[in-house]
């Protein structure tokens, strides 16, 4: 499972990234907002590269962007092929990536707590991530669908619901 998941999970970040990139590219030529280089400086400093302020290092912001939605889009392909499927999981995926941007960005320096961005700037970007997400998940899900029900979903078929009385499936995949 966790081979399948891994490469079908950078397919399916690569498909979200590419998505939120246009809707950030389509929402800034309306909106004017410049590009933001916070994934640059996260990466210099993740890495150690020495800092230059007042250069905007594009090819690292690139490479930051889309190398963290790629790899990100494995854990939602996990979640996939464990049966977490729909827009329920999506959501959920949703704030994972949300937190992954807050986590490094917050630990380096670079980014401040979501709530004391402007409003503004806070609705953007829950609705890119979101986007993101949902891309994300909707391929990672036709991925994992090819490979049949995941554990959790053939669980839900024993009994549906959570139930105290249900217990766990036996072991292999031979279940289903």
């Amino acid at each position: 499972m966790m081979k399948r998941a891994a490469w079908q999970g950078l397919i399916a970040g690569t498909a979200g990234v590419l998505a939120m990139t246009l809707g950030e590219k389509a929402e800034q030529r309306l909106t004017g907002r410049p590009d933001s280089h916070v994934p640059a400086r996260t990466l210099e400093r993740l890495a150690g590269l020495r800092e230059r302020p007042g250069r905007q290092p594009v090819a690292l912001n690139w490479a930051m962007h889309a190398g963290q939605g790629a790899l990100l889009g494995v854990v939602r392909s996990v979640m996939a092929q464990a049966g977490l499927r729909g827009p329920w999981a999506s959501a959920q995926f949703t704030v994972v990536r949300l937190t992954n941007d807050q986590i490094l960005e917050n630990a380096t320096g670079v980014g401040a707590p979501p709530e004391t961005w402007p409003r503004g700037e806070l609705v953007v970007d829950l609705l890119h991530k979101a986007v993101y997400a949902f891309v994300t998940g909707a391929v990672a899900d036709a991925l994992a669908a090819r490979d049949g029900l995941g554990p959790g979903q053939r669980h839900a078929r024993r009994a549906p619901g959570r139930r105290s009385d249900v217990g766990p499936l036996p072991s292999g995949r031979g279940t289903g």
